[in-house]
C-alpha cells in the first residue's frame, strides 16, 4: 500500500512563534496537559513533523514556554524598576509589576516554575530565573546592606515575598479577591512586609 503524502505543508515563516502560542493558548484554555505538538501542527497547518525542527518533544516545547514566559515577565520588571526610588516605593512598584504579570498569566507563571527544575533546561532555566527572582533579591540584599531591612538570607526573604504574592496572586485567579483589589493593595502588602503589624 502507498502511503500518501501529507498535503499539509512543511515550512512556515515563523513556525517556532506561531507554535510556542498556540501552546500558550492551550495553557490558558485547557491546562499543560492538553498540549500536543501533532495539534499544534494541525492549528497551525503544517505538517505533524514539522515541529519537529524546534521541539524535539513535548518537554521541549514546555521548556521553551517557560522560558518566553520569564523573558516578559524579566521586561515587566526591568521597565517597572527606578534604583532611584526609596525602598519602599522601589518594592511596591516591583511587587505591582510582578503581581500584574501572574494574575494575567496564572497558568505561565505555574509551568515557569515547574520547568526551572527540569535538567535539560538547566542552564538557561537558571539564568531566566536569575533575570527574574533574582532581581528582585538583588534589590532586597542590597537595602540588608545598607541597612534598610533585618538581616538574614535573602533568599530566603525573597522565597516568603513570592509566597505572599502568589498567594495573592491565587487568591485573583480563584475568584476570591478582585484582581484590582490585589493590585490597589500592593502598597499596604510591601508597607506591612517591611514594618510589621505591630502598632508604633
Amino acid at each position: 500500500m502507498v502511503r500518501m503524502p501529507d498535503s499539509r505543508p512543511y515550512h512556515h515563516g515563523d513556525l517556532r512563534s506561531t507554535l510556542l502560542a498556540g501552546a500558550e493558548r492551550t495553557l490558558r484554555e485547557k491546562g499543560a496537559g492538553a498540549l500536543s505538538l501533532r495539534e499544534l501542527a494541525r492549528e497551525a497547518g503544517v505538517s505533524h513533523a514539522a515541529p519537529g525542527r524546534h521541539f524535539k518533544d513535548k518537554q521541549a516545547l514546555l521548556n521553551a514556554l517557560a522560558l518566553t514566559g520569564y523573558d516578559r515577565l524579566g521586561q515587566a520588571l526591568e521597565s517597572a524598576d527606578d534604583p532611584a526610588l526609596p525602598l519602599e516605593r522601589r518594592l511596591t512598584v516591583l511587587t505591582r509589576a510582578y503581581l500584574a504579570f501572574a494574575i494575567d498569566n496564572g497558568e505561565l507563571l505555574e509551568l515557569m516554575y515547574a520547568r526551572k527544575h527540569e535538567p535539560d533546561a538547566s542552564e538557561q532555566m537558571a539564568s531566566a530565573v536569575d533575570r527574574t527572582v533574582g532581581s528582585l533579591e538583588r534589590v532586597i540584599a542590597d537595602a540588608q546592606e545598607r541597612g534598610e531591612i533585618v538581616a538574614g538570607d535573602p533568599h530566603r526573604i525573597t522565597l516568603l515575598t513570592g509566597a505572599t504574592l502568589q498567594g495573592i496572586a491565587s487568591f485573583a485567579a480563584g475568584g476570591m479577591l478582585d484582581p484590582r483589589s490585589a493590585l490597589d493593595g500592593i502598597e499596604e502588602l510591601v508597607h506591612l512586609l517591611l514594618h510589621g503589624l505591630r502598632p508604633r
